[in-house]
């Protein structure tokens, strides 16, 4: 066999110096370096075609090419600026008087008179916002005045000392308890192991399912690259754990009834997929994904679901009971493993309560953080959050218990009502058109012949809050208790800024619809990206005396909102 195979290899040997002879011998040696580079740049440029898409590809390169050309990375640069300046200009006097240190002497009990002509001056808000506050009312009689109560009996408590503050340890555990019973905990389907924690809102929840997630399908299928997908109407939250927690995230375009599309998802799955996601509802169109086909997906690749409820968790369960056509959307469904709700919504209790609750132990046990080594002491914390106030978990639970069934059901049949009531008057405005067929409280509609971002300066002038949307064009209202007494006004003052924008389009002195048209249009959307930090950046707490008056210093600018082009 030897002499066979010896003979062989001088011969090829031979051949492969006779044919190399006719090149240079650095060219040799550089030859596979370069096809190498080549081969790494092309892998990438394909994995970028992958995953931004190819229009999406060819105009960032296109873009990078073009800032290339000498001058036009200035010009770009200046341009922008601009339009930051733009948007600071009308906060930079409001900073005017603010404090940059502890006074010399102390004001004592008068600082309560301070801020209550503070708070006086603040916008008025009763029955303008979209979502924002949901409890109906006044401030301070009825369910406010009843939380605020039970929030104040329990402001210095802190359920992380759960040997001293044993009756917060006990609200938590029961509003988790009664949460998980509206989603089916009780259920046979479920599993009968629903556990979860509480958390300070929305993203916190997310976050938690997310983290949880990723390491409980490391542990099961040793996944180290983890990639999740969802749905391009899922919350951003997604995009902020993806950042955290380094995740590779895909979103999804949703279908023509703008839900998840499951067979655009079902593309994405690969070996490293660790979840996707389903929302009850989306917060853009409060169009509910189809949760039980993405269980089915879920189960058939051994993946993680989670279903976000933080708008619907504490109207679904009502409404269906209510008689409303509410699909199924909770652990009832085979393949959900996570869903977040929040409490300080629809659930009418205090701000920063929200839940995260999954489908069992195994699932949940990869939240917590433990720490031995610590010369503390040995450490477990089950949140983001060590310390965490429990007043507001007080809050919660006083919410729940004082309501009931009875009381949710009713609050549910005035804001489902209530919402029927405006998506019909919408329909009565020639004008404008309904995205979508919404499932719950939000109310999104959009114009194919005016500027809609116009129509929504007009009605922030008479005083409303809406949230522009983008994906269509839009912008939409989440109906609260505040808005049942208030749906006449709000159709009227819709009717007339639409006949306003009508008669006199273009954009208003002070108005953002420039702003939210242009974002829609530039296709460099890692200018939009740069614009939204610059912005959040700037208008950051500052202590900087030289800078004491340059911006607002409450991070939200656009209205007093989050840069996001969001409202909530």
């Amino acid at each position: 066999m030897e002499s066979s195979v010896l003979p062989t290899l001088i011969q090829l040997r031979a051949s492969a110096n006779s044919f190399l002879s006719q090149f240079e011998p650095l060219a040799i040696v550089v030859a596979p370096i370069v096809s190498f580079l080549i081969a790494r740049v092309l892998q990438s440029f394909i994995q970028l075609i992958h995953e931004k898409g190819v229009k999406a590809t060819v105009i960032g390169f296109v873009m990078t090419l073009f800032k290339l050309v000498p001058g036009v990375q200035k010009y770009i640069d200046a341009e922008k600026q601009k339009v930051v300046d733009k948007l600071q200009s009308s906060g930079k006097s409001s900073r005017d008087g603010w404090k940059t240190e502890l006074p010399n002497t102390g004001l004592g009990t008068k600082v309560l008179e301070q801020m209550k002509d503070l708070k006086q001056k603040d916008p008025a808000w009763q029955g303008k916002c979209s979502g924002t506050v949901y409890i109906g009312g006044n401030e301070s009689e009825g369910h406010f005045s009843l939380i605020n109560e039970a929030c104040s009996m329990f402001a210095h408590t802190n359920p992380l000392h759960l040997d001293v503050f044993k009756s917060v340890v006990r609200f938590e555990a029961e509003v988790v308890a009664m949460t998980g019973a509206l989603f089916g905990s009780k259920e046979k389907a479920s599993g009968g192991k629903i556990c979860g924690n509480m958390t300070s809102g929305g993203t916190e929840s997310i976050l938690m399912a997310v983290k949880s997630s990723r390491d409980y399908m490391r542990a099961k299928k040793n996944i180290t690259c983890p990639e999740m997908i969802i749905p391009e109407s899922a919350h951003s939250a997604y995009d902020k754990a993806c950042q955290y927690f380094k995740i590779k995230l895909w979103r999804v375009p949703v279908n023509k009834e703008f839900q998840a599309d499951i067979k655009a998802i079902k593309k994405y799955i690969n070996k490293n997929t660790i979840m996707i996601v389903g929302s009850a509802p989306g917060f853009p169109h409060g169009i509910i994904d189809p949760i039980e086909e993405l269980g089915d997906l879920a189960v058939s690749y051994g993946i993680c679901l989670h279903v976000d409820l933080c708008l619907g968790g504490f109207v679904l369960p009502f409404a269906r009971k209510l008689g409303y056509p509410i699909p199924p959307f909770d652990f009832t469904v085979q393949g959900v493993t996570s869903i977040s709700a929040d409490v300080h919504k629809y659930g009418l209790a205090p701000k920063g309560t929200s839940i995260v609750l999954y489908r069992n132990h195994d699932i949940r046990k990869h939240q917590f953080v433990a720490v031995t080594e610590w010369s503390g002491g040995l450490y477990v914390s089950p949140t983001i959050a060590g310390s965490r106030p429990g007043n507001v978990i007080a809050g919660a639970w006083a919410a729940m218990i004082s309501l009931g069934q009875e009381g949710y059901l009713e609050h549910t049949r005035e804001i489902m009502e209530a919402s029927k009531r405006i998506q019909q008057g919408v329909k009565e405005i020639p004008e404008l058109f309904i995205v979508g067929r919404p499932d719950m409280t939000i109310v999104a509609f959009g114009s194919n012949v005016i500027d809609i971002f116009e129509v929504n300066d007009i009605l922030s002038s008479k005083g409303w809050h809406l949230s522009p949307l983008q994906r269509p064009n839009s912008i939409h209202i989440c109906v609260t208790l505040q808005h049942v007494p208030v749906v006449d006004e709000f159709l009227n003052d819709l009717k007339d800024s639409v006949q306003t924008v009508k008669r006199n389009p273009g954009p208003i002195s002070g108005g953002l619809a420039p702003i939210y048209g242009a974002a829609g249009k530039i296709p460099d959307r890692g200018m939009i990206s740069w614009l939204k930090m610059e912005l959040v950046n700037d208008n950051d707490n500052d202590n900087d005396d030289d800078n004491d008056n340059d911006n607002d210093g409450n991070g939200k600018p656009m209205s007093s909102r989050s840069i996001r082009f969001r409202r909530k």
